[in-house]
């Protein structure tokens, strides 16, 4: 009988096919926040139970673009650039679960296939995307990281644009925003194979970095825009008000989560 290997599809007897290696998973990156106040109620519609609106500021929203490049522990990855580098954009909104605060991602755009199979074990909602963010050199015309510095983003879905910011430097900070500074809870979702089946996996977990580390953070503010789209949602969280906007570069290692509750297939 043979034995298939591989983290995930395709198994194969070696295993060198899955479309990702096993954790842990290692991240340098390039981070754009953008915060903002929206509609509770807007939030609130994207929480399935048993989550609940955050008691503090329900309708802060965080907005960030990222230039990452990732690696499995062999860092093998870094040394054939096709496979280790992607950007990706996400909405991060905050929530409670039985009186602890989280973060939650609800929507979030990448370009590049692992990282979206990245997403379906951790329960990003993740869609294939077009993201472009201004990159720092101290070189050239391009910003340093300094004050007065500018730099632009752009996302787009499916031949839509669906938003951009243009964000402005100001000075170093203690940190690159609130919103996505909790544990993330997310749901791990899979259809039953079976028509009318319901879910044949329902899933609550909580990640977050195994390790960290980061450069300076620097704030400022941003001009951001949100465009409506046929098969696109992020517009229906509706800028009300600014909060700020952040710049930082980060290296993260993830590797695993934990269990919250899991539904019984019924």
């Amino acid at each position: 009988m043979t034995t298939v290997r591989g983290f995930l599809y395709p198994r194969t007897a070696t295993g060198r096919s899955s479309l990702i290696p096993a954790p842990p998973w290692h991240y340098s990156g390039d981070l754009l926040t953008v915060e903002y106040r929206t509609d509770p109620a807007r939030v609130c519609e994207l929480l399935p139970e048993p989550l609940e609106l955050a008691p503090e500021d329900p309708g802060a929203v965080a907005l960030i673009w990222a230039d990452w490049q990732s690696c499995s522990a062999s860092r093998e990855e870094l040394l054939d650039p096709v496979r280790a580098q992607y950007k990706e954009a996400f909405a991060v909104v905050r929530c409670s679960y039985k009186g602890r605060t989280y973060s939650r991602c609800v929507y979030i755009w990448v370009d590049k296939d692992f990282a979206v199979a990245r997403g379906v074990h951790q329960g990003y909602p993740k869609k294939l995307g077009s993201i472009h963010l201004t990159r720092p050199h101290p070189y050239g015309p391009a910003p340093r990281v300094e004050a007065g510095a500018r730099f632009g983003a752009t996302l787009a879905a499916a031949d839509r644009r669906l938003a951009q910011a243009v964000v402005t430097l100001r000075e170093p900070a203690e940190g690159n925003g609130f919103v996505n500074g909790h544990p993330m809870a997310h749901h791990r979702w899979l259809p039953s194979i079976e028509k009318d089946g319901g879910l044949a996996l329902d899933e609550l977990v909580e990640s977050g970095a195994a390790a960290f580390e980061g450069g300076t953070p620097w704030r400022g503010e941003a001009d951001l825009e949100l465009f409506e789209a046929p098969t696109e949602e992020l517009a229906r969280l509706e800028i009300h008000e600014p909060i700020g906007a952040y710049y930082r570069q980060v290296g993260v290692v993830w590797d695993g989560g934990r269990l919250l509750e899991a539904k019984e297939r019924s």
